[in-house]
């Protein structure tokens, strides 16, 4: 697996911009995407606040017949996927579209659809559910209408490791062209889940912020000791990835080269972390590995940052396992302050975020950092972007179940 993989194309649909550039500024203004929620009257809602998407039509994107017969997780994927080809310069109709594959995840899938067809289930009966109720519902979809909207017939998936999601797409759609099985690759991740049934169960299970309803602004704050948990998003991230031959070959654009990817179980709880952050520990350090470096030589983790006190204790405590004294050197901050936990498509948009810091040497800030919390005393890139050089930088993404999922992503040399 000596094949080098690049990015090549980015597409971003976020809570605080839709488009590369419009995304990319958000993060640099340190733009918060958090409000009230308005897709559904959430006023008896423990949590009433989430990162929506704004302005979001999906007929500039798809075919207004086709994009109602699709849930919006889908819709997001098929639209940042056409931003993200359009961005490579990939003329499909030049390509061998056989060698073009699609790896696509949601953590939960079309749960916006199932909310609607299960209520008219309850009020008029089984006869009156819509023959477009599964093949809108099932997670699986946006790989498939990615696939199907740009006709890629290459290695087609759709992995589901909850938060996890976005991450594992990218990394294991590189090992598909290490493996020679494509040439190019769209990876990402896609969510759309801000809905009755999701929030309520997210806040049944105690997992988001309650205590800023009137404050939204304020809600989603990673590594501060005043954190509460997380805030709900919503969106889709999409690379291109490409082999560097086919890249070089076309006179493609070039962000960053993907070099590293691990995964692993912290085989411990349904939602909680390991402690310690040990297993986490170990996924970074395998992803440093196979990227061929060594720490020292990674100068910013995008974290995944939740605005939880296990996820943002235990995250700090592996990096300082994997650092070990150069911790205090590594720059680490959240984009979820700002977008929200957009959940399957978080590690995919931080992805996007993370190739634009290793190209533009700048870090995005974690916004809301005001307090400091014992032991949590990292360089978290607090309110403002800043300017540093880097070489190479780590994306972590970490799930429900256990799922741990890392990509190292360094600055591209000949």
């Amino acid at each position: 697996m000596d094949k080098r993989i690049v990015i090549t194309g980015l597409g971003a649909i976020s809570p605080i911009g839709i488009g590369k550039e419009a995304f990319w500024e958000g993060l640099m203004e340190g733009r918060n995407g958090i409000g009230k929620i308005t897709r559904f009257d959430a006023t008896e809602y423990k949590s009433q606040i989430a990162g929506e998407v704004k302005d979001f039509d999906p007929t500039e994107y798809i075919d207004k017949k086709e994009s109602k017969r699709m849930d919006r997780y889908a819709q997001f994927a098929v639209a940042a996927t056409k931003m993200a080809l359009e961005d490579a310069g990939l003329d499909l109709e030049k390509e061998d579209c056989d060698r073009i594959g699609t790896y696509v995840g949601a953590g939960i899938g079309g749960i916006e659809t199932m909310n609607e067809q299960y209520k008219k289930l309850f009020d008029k009966g089984p006869n009156r559910i819509s023959p477009f109720f599964i093949p809108m519902m099932i997670a699986n979809m946006a790989a498939g209408q990615v696939s199907i909207t740009f006709g890629l017939h290459g290695p087609s998936s759709c992995v589901v490791t909850a938060c996890a999601t976005g991450s594992n797409c990218i990394g294991d759609a590189m090992r598909v062209l290490q493996r020679g099985e494509a040439d190019v690759m769209v990876a990402g991740g896609t969510e759309a889940s801000i809905s009755e049934a999701a929030v309520a169960g997210f806040s049944a299970m105690k997992a988001l912020c309650t205590d800023h309803n009137d404050d939204p602004a304020h809600a989603s704050r990673p590594f501060d000791k005043n954190r509460s948990g997380f805030v709900m998003g919503e969106g889709s991230g999409i690379v291109i990835l490409e082999t560097l031959e086919h890249a070089k070959a076309r006179g493609a654009h070039i962000y960053c080269e993907l070099a590293g990817y691990a995964s692993n179980s912290d085989a411990y709880h349904i939602t909680s972390p390991a402690p310690h952050g040990v297993y986490q520990a170990k996924c970074m350090a395998a992803a440093i590995a196979d990227a061929g470096l060594k720490p020292a030589e990674v100068d910013y983790v995008n974290a995944h940052g939740t605005s939880t006190h296990m996820n943002d204790q235990g995250e700090t405590e592996a990096i300082k396992s994997v650092w070990g004294e150069a911790a205090k050197d590594v720059s680490v901050s959240s984009i979820k302050s700002m977008t929200g936990h957009m959940l399957g498509a978080g590690g995919a948009i931080e992805c996007v975020a993370t190739a634009l810091a290793v190209q533009n040497d700048m870090l995005p800030p974690t916004i809301n950092y005001e307090t400091p919390d014992e032991g949590l005393d990292l360089d978290y890139v607090p309110n403002k972007a800043k300017a540093k050089k880097v070489r190479a930088a780590i994306s972590n993404s970490f799930g429900f179940g256990g799922h741990n999922a890392c990509l190292v992503l360094k600055k591209f040399a000949e």
